[in-house]
């Protein structure tokens, strides 16, 4: 297998990918954008840059390729030597070299220029998502006239009690001035006449005020149920996209220092005892996708922290560790 292929494996598990002696691939994790002009939805993904001063040998590449081809690690770091210098050797005489679903690399006044390919997502969070454009909605706009429609008959409606309230008040004043002027003799059928009046007067206002709290309740329950079908009609997508789910399992941190990984299941856990009577805080982390069983020294939630351990153990304990980057 060739090593680009390696390469690109590596950056859906890894934020930095090294190429000894000649530089760096950096994968930072970019949010979900809508472009406002096109509608378009993308979805998270990981942007590919480079850095030519990133170059000293982690071991990470050559680690991973003695596992999947199953040969020594200074074989698998003679193929990263020999791939590398064959890509300076390239790039020095054809002033571009193309890697397969990576990006282009190119030399101009000895500079050396990278230029990732963008239809690529090495966000393995975002597995089968791709992008898709969404038309226009135009439904707020009917919902608006519509709301004002509601208000426009509520005003009216208020509109007429208050009227009716008004006229009320006229036949109690025209009442008064006819009391005042009949004779003594109707005076008890004009109290009573006021009676009545009064009694209409109060039960209209009543009426009246009923009427108003009713109609403010009504109003108040037309914009909420306007404001939620707006709300429907904005964000509501005919074709959603299915719901991905992931399930996450809580640990101490997401870099890992991997100490082996083993074909039988009793080695794992005969490994992790030694470590662990060592004093590291030694456990398994599942199978790989070969069905190995891996076993880590230990866990961290730093990214200079976990180098820094592993440059320790390289130096007393084990000189094939290396560095897992790993959200289990």
């Amino acid at each position: 297998m060739r090593v680009e292929l390696y390469l690109k494996e590596l950056l859906y598990r890894y934020e930095c990918v090294v190429m000894p002696g000649f530089g760096a691939f950096l994968a930072k994790r970019k949010p979900a954008e809508v472009h406002e002009s096109t509608h378009a939805f993308y979805p998270p993904k990981k942007a590919i840059s480079f850095n030519k001063q990133l170059s000293e040998n982690d071991g990470v590449l050559a680690n991973y390729i003695a596992k999947a081809e199953e040969i020594s690690y200074s074989e698998a770091n003679q193929k990263v030597t020999e791939f590398v210098e064959n890509l300076s050797h390239t790039l020095e005489n054809y002033k571009e070299v193309i890697l397969d679903e990576i990006g282009t690399f190119s030399l101009e006044e000895e500079k050396v220029l990278f230029q990732p390919f963008y239809h690529n997502n090495y966000l393995a969070e975002s597995f089968g998502l791709s992008t898709f454009t969404s038309n226009l909605i135009e439904r707020e706009e009917e919902i608006v006239e519509e709301k004002n429609t509601i208000l426009s008959k509520v005003e009216e409606d208020t509109s007429q009690d208050e009227v009716a309230s008004a006229t009320v008040s006229e036949k109690i004043s025209t009442s008064e001035e006819n009391r005042k002027t009949k004779s003594p003799v109707w005076r008890y059928a004009a109290v009573g006449a006021i009676a009545i009046g009064l009694a209409g007067f109060l039960g209209a206002n009543y009426y009246s005020n009923d009427i108003k709290e009713h109609n403010i309740a009504e109003q108040q329950k037309a914009e909420k149920q306007i404001e939620s079908q707006i709300q429907e009609a904005t964000f509501v997508i005919s074709n959603p996209l299915p719901e991905v789910t992931f399930k996450v399992a809580h640990e101490s941190g997401n870099y890992h220092i991997v100490a082996g990984a083993f074909r039988e299941q009793e080695n794992a856990t005969k490994k992790v005892n030694q470590l662990q009577e060592k004093g590291f805080n030694a456990r398994e982390i599942g199978t790989n996708k070969y069905g190995l069983h891996q076993v880590i020294y230990s866990s961290h939630k730093n990214r200079l922290e976990a180098l820094k351990a592993l440059k320790n153990i390289k130096n007393t304990e084990n000189q094939e560790a290396w560095l897992l980057v790993q959200e289990l």
